[in-house]
């Protein structure tokens, strides 16, 4: 071939490629890339919790290779503790984080998708929301504020709480104040108890200088880490109260439709893979913070009495026909929580629970 038509010919293909890259690139360019906000109930850095939103958040930006970006706000930086969901619903932000049972006067349904008193634990949970019809149930209850729930973590059955005196029998709850949120608290105030909302970091505090005669929150991890032993001298089980507690995330609704498909489906992944991994490390970090408790800190744990417990599981039940009965969504999803938790209920039974039983590792009860 010519020097001259090899030449022509290389400027022609030149060419081409070139017209090609220009019509190819501002796809690659233009490849729309997405920046949210989430606003959580937690304070700065708490262990698990607000830690776990800033691990969903990471892997985000890691599963989208960059294309999303969530910037995170603990409770208080943008906008107060308890008004992510109002945040969220309005688009002032995104997306938010922190637990239904919290959002009650807004719709009394919601508390079912956190915690129910004598209601299913963490592996319960999980089989409700995700094969159970609960996570549908959850989008219905949400979709009139304009929100999108998903599941991003739980604790697990967490602790009684801590007490300034013994409890042998349910009359101790009269004239009891005790910090407790949610059906729990309701519970209490039916046994002639005083339930108090306080955040965490007021309770080491308020159980010291006497303003509340006990406390539930979460479990030994954090209940270690605050120091609560030193604040009280009895600590109780079982967590009757939040047996499997799920924490949230929820996405404006509008904001989640116009992410690209892919990007929805990265945002569900990221939370579901979150709530696995936060199981997994409460159940690891509470068996070691139990044993610094035990052995280290000497703290004595107790069972509460039989008739006690029997006594809380009556009132218990009384207050989710009560709190059902405030509208009809939450008079559904009540009815549809009953029917699996009768029905999941009856496997655990006989598989993990006998199984559980065979294999722990028993511990002396003060």
């Amino acid at each position: 071939m010519k020097r001259r038509e090899f030449l022509t010919k290389t400027i022609a293909a030149s060419t081409v490629a070139a017209a090609a890259t220009s019509i190819a690139a501002p796809n690659v360019i233009a490849a729309p890339k997405f920046r949210w906000k989430i606003v959580s109930t937690w304070p700065p850095k708490f262990p698990l919790f607000q830690t776990g939103v800033e691990r969903f958040a990471k892997r985000v930006s890691e599963m989208s290779e960059g294309r999303m970006k969530i910037q995170v706000f603990a409770g208080g930086e943008l906008v107060p503790a308890l008004g992510a969901f109002e945040a969220a619903s309005k688009g002032t932000v995104e997306a938010g984080a922190g637990a239904s049972y919290y959002w009650a006067g807004k719709s009394a349904a919601s508390q079912w998708f956190t915690a129910v008193p004598f209601g299913l634990n963490a592996q319960g949970m999980n089989a409700w929301m995700y094969d159970g019809g609960g996570l549908q149930l959850w989008e219905e209850t949400y979709a009139p504020f304009n929100l999108i729930p998903r599941p991003y973590g739980n604790s697990g059955v967490q602790m009684g709480g801590w007490f300034n005196k013994e409890i042998n029998r349910v009359e101790d709850f009269k004239g009891l104040k005790m910090r407790m949120p949610g059906l729990g608290g309701k519970v209490i105030s039916k046994l002639g108890g005083t339930p108090v909302l306080l955040p965490g970091g007021e309770i080491f505090t308020s159980l010291e200088r006497g303003v509340i005669d006990a406390a539930e929150f979460v479990g030994p991890l954090h209940d270690l880490k605050l120091g609560l032993y030193k604040a009280a001298k009895y600590y109780y089980t079982p967590g009757w109260h939040e047996p499997g507690t799920v924490l949230e995330v929820f996405f404006n609704k509008k904001a989640y439709e116009k992410l690209p498909k892919d990007l929805q489906n990265i945002l569900d992944a990221a939370a579901a893979e979150s709530n696995a991994w936060m199981l997994a490390s409460f159940d690891s970090q509470n068996g070691d913070a139990l044993e610094t408790l035990i052995t280290k800190r000497k703290v004595k744990v107790r069972r509460f009495p039989d008739e006690a417990l029997s006594s809380l599981r009556q009132k218990a039940l009384e207050v989710r026909e009560e709190e059902a009965s405030k509208d009809p969504q939450a008079t559904k999803v009540h009815r549809a929580f009953n029917t699996f938790q009768d029905r999941v209920g009856l496997w655990g039974s006989i598989s993990e629970r006998s199984y559980f039983d065979a294999i722990a590792k028993k511990y002396q009860l003060g």
